[in-house]
């Protein structure tokens, strides 16, 4: 996705995803949990406070006993959701701009029926 800008969003979990030294498996269990990633300093900090585990295993741990699978079915990056999400986005905007097409074509239609229909013959 060069070129393309990510929203401000998935952009602060691609920063933490470097900086916290994450999988992309990882990334995607923790935005499953609800974990923010602006917090994860705070739970990646295993060196200083020998009793946490590391992060990417904590985040196993919390997925594993949450969901019951040790890792999710199908593991997406956040620029190929983000990839995802706008392709389905422009879908949706195609059809609806094809149904507001149809709707002023039919609309027309009626209204030249209504006219012709209403008038009064001379």
């Amino acid at each position: 996705m060069r070129g393309v800008k990510l929203e401000p969003k998935l952009q602060a979990w691609v920063d933490a995803r470097k900086r916290h030294h994450l999988s992309h498996a990882h990334v995607q269990m923790a935005r499953e949990l609800g974990m923010s990633p602006t917090n994860l300093g705070s739970l990646d900090n295993h060196r200083q406070e020998p009793w946490k585990a590391p992060l990417a295993e904590f985040i196993e741990h919390l997925y594993e006993k949450r969901f019951g699978l040790a890792r999710p079915l199908e593991v997406l990056s956040i620029e190929e959701r983000a990839k995802r999400q706008a392709a389905k986005k422009a879908q949706k905007k195609a059809e609806k701009s094809e149904r507001r097409a149809r709707r002023a074509e039919v609309a027309a239609v009626d209204g030249a029926a209504q006219g012709s229909a209403t008038r009064e013959p001379e």
